[in-house]
């Protein structure tokens, strides 16, 4: 019994690293091509056939999940990081949309993977029919997207009502105020990156301006951290 157990808790770790090594492919082809990296493209990169890579992802969409979450993951790990730091309220504020920006300046092509769906692409279907699109690439990334956006909506939420005490509404305030913020990060940060009108320091500037109304004003909770 022992041994089996042994033998299954090494397969599942074996299972774990490779899934790993294969999501390390898929970053390194995403930071190549960006939205329109590929199935066979991230297949051909980690060494395995495309078969193979469905049987550990299910498809486009399961590999994009799988991706979503791992950047996610780390990128709110340095936004809790930024929050927490020894440093007054504004300062915080400020670094936390800067620790965005930066992320997505960094990682431009990852961003637009995440974010943005590749250009259709169609293939011919014949006896003069008008095209019809490849099923890889009629993978929708803006339906993928809005879970990513929501799941770091409900996570500044709850830092939010950790951190400041917003009254007998707090819980429903919190949630308004952390997707409002999310929301506004991510299309000012779009904007920002496409057309870079302005340096990150400038937009940091601007949209601390923006947040630093009401935030500035309410009281941190008693025994909290404090925002």
């Amino acid at each position: 019994m022992e041994t089996t157990r042994h033998a299954t808790d090494q397969d599942r770790s074996a299972a774990e690293q490779r899934r790993r090594e294969l999501l390390e492919a898929a970053d390194r082809v995403v930071l190549r091509d960006g939205p329109g990296a590929s199935m066979n493209a991230i297949a051909a990169e980690a060494g395995i056939t495309k078969p193979i890579l469905y049987r550990h992802f299910g498809d486009k969409g399961g590999l994009y999940r799988a991706l979503a979450q791992r950047h996610t993951d780390a990128l709110l790990e340095a936004l809790r990081a930024a929050l927490d730091a020894p440093a007054d309220r504004r300062e915080r504020v400020a670094a936390t949309l800067d620790t965005y920006l930066a992320a997505i300046e960094a990682r431009p092509q990852v961003y637009r993977f995440l974010m943005h769906p590749a250009e259709p692409v169609t293939t011919p279907a014949g006896n003069g029919a008008a095209s019809a699109p490849a099923a890889e690439t009629g993978f929708d990334v803006g339906r993928h997207s809005a879970p990513l956006l929501r799941r770091l909506g409900e996570e500044l939420a709850q830092v939010i009502g950790e951190r400041v005490d917003l009254g007998p509404d707090g819980t429903r305030l919190a949630r308004v105020w952390g997707h409002g913020i999310v929301g506004m990060m991510h299309a000012a940060g779009d904007w920002w990156l496409g057309d870079r009108p302005c340096s990150r320091a400038e937009l940091v500037d601007d949209l601390t301006d923006l947040l630093w109304g009401r935030l500035a004003t309410v009281g941190d909770r008693d025994g909290g951290p404090g925002f």
